[in-house]
């Protein structure tokens, strides 16, 4: 078992190199990580790219399709979206339209699974919300001719989910901090939120997903910066604070009663139902790597994370992370 590390607060930082030359070696034996019934191994060398070439800066998720088992990866890079096989291996690449998905989420609609971004670092505007097929066909954006006014301006776009219903939730966490309600068309239905110290106040509304553990579905925030978790009903009224002391999350994925949280400073936390952490997985006791873009491949360590930002499990409890880094780094922890 890992220890609780200080919370430390690092600066966050923007540059986007291109891809270029192979990343270092990795250990070539796998890595345990976790406690309890949530212990892991860290795959060596999973997901990396033919001809030795590195992914470039991730800055974004992880969703995977259930139905095929493929992991889709966004990118900063002019790779954009990268599908990968369970094993790792690459299969190919989509929608290099939609480059600089920040948050993905993914769902099955008329039987055919789509994936919704939000579009955040792109070398080409706009920012965006946009819905792909499994090929990166575009099928919707958001703004568009139905939209209307967004209270707050459309800026710092962060996080984005979907009700089981189509109702398309978005959040600009780098920007208004408000979360905004869309039909499935994209028009605008209400909006929620404001920055500030109060407890219905956010601080960097980074991440969204819905949570069906409590009978209605909920929206679950990442409040980054205020280092907590909350609840919204889906008309986008206050519940509560979900999980609190976490450090800066990211994101979140499901398995059952229980969540991952990805947290910036350099580990991923296992909570209950409840909100309480039951295991730290690749907790990192180097205080310089936490929350780090810029850490490179030979200093990086097999299971150990430097600032986990997407991450998604799988239909049997296997985790695939995402840290946010300039070459790109993606992690696999197989399940035990």
């Amino acid at each position: 078992m890992r220890y609780l590390i200080p919370f430390l607060v690092a600066p966050l930082a923007f540059a986007h190199p291109e891809p270029g030359t192979r990343p270092g070696d990795d250990p070539q034996t796998a890595v345990h990580t976790g406690n309890g019934s949530w212990q892991y191994q860290a795959v060596p060398h999973w997901g990396e790219l033919p001809d030795g070439k590195i992914i470039g800066p991730t800055h974004g998720g992880v969703v995977i399709d259930e139905e095929t088992g493929l992991i889709y990866v966004s990118t900063d890079s002019e790779l954009s979206v990268i599908v990968y096989q369970p094993d790792g291996k690459f299969i190919k690449t989509i929608a290099p339209q939609c480059q600089g998905f920040h948050a993905m989420a993914i769902r099955k609609e008329e039987g055919k699974t789509v994936i919704y971004g939000a579009q955040l670092n792109s070398n080409k505007p706009p920012l965006r919300v946009c819905k792909i097929d499994t090929e990166g066909k575009l099928l919707l954006e958001i703004p568009n001719a139905t939209t209307g006014e967004v209270p707050g301006g459309w800026n710092g776009l962060t996080g984005v989910t979907i009700a089981p219903d189509g109702a398309i939730f978005a959040s600009m966490g780098y920007g208004s901090n408000i979360i905004h309600k869309f039909d499935a068309g994209g028009k605008l239905l209400k909006s929620f939120g404001s920055k500030g110290p109060d407890e219905k106040q956010f601080n960097t509304p980074h991440g969204l997903s819905i949570d069906t553990r409590f009978g209605a579905p909920r929206l679950l925030v990442a409040d980054r910066e205020k280092r907590r978790l909350v609840h919204l009903d889906l008309d986008l009224n206050w519940i509560g604070v979900h999980s609190s002391n976490l450090r800066r999350p990211c994101s979140v994925s499901f398995m059952g009663d229980n969540l991952a949280v990805a947290e910036l400073e350099s580990r991923v936390t296992i909570l209950d139902k409840n909100g309480t952490p039951v295991s730290f997985l690749g907790d990192n006791p180097n205080k310089a790597q936490w929350a780090n873009f810029g850490v490179p491949p030979q200093e990086q360590q097999l299971g150990i994370f430097t600032a986990p930002h997407g991450l998604s499990f799988d239909k049997v409890g296997n985790l695939y992370v995402q840290d946010w880094n300039k070459t790109g780094r993606v992690t696999k922890l197989t399940k035990l």
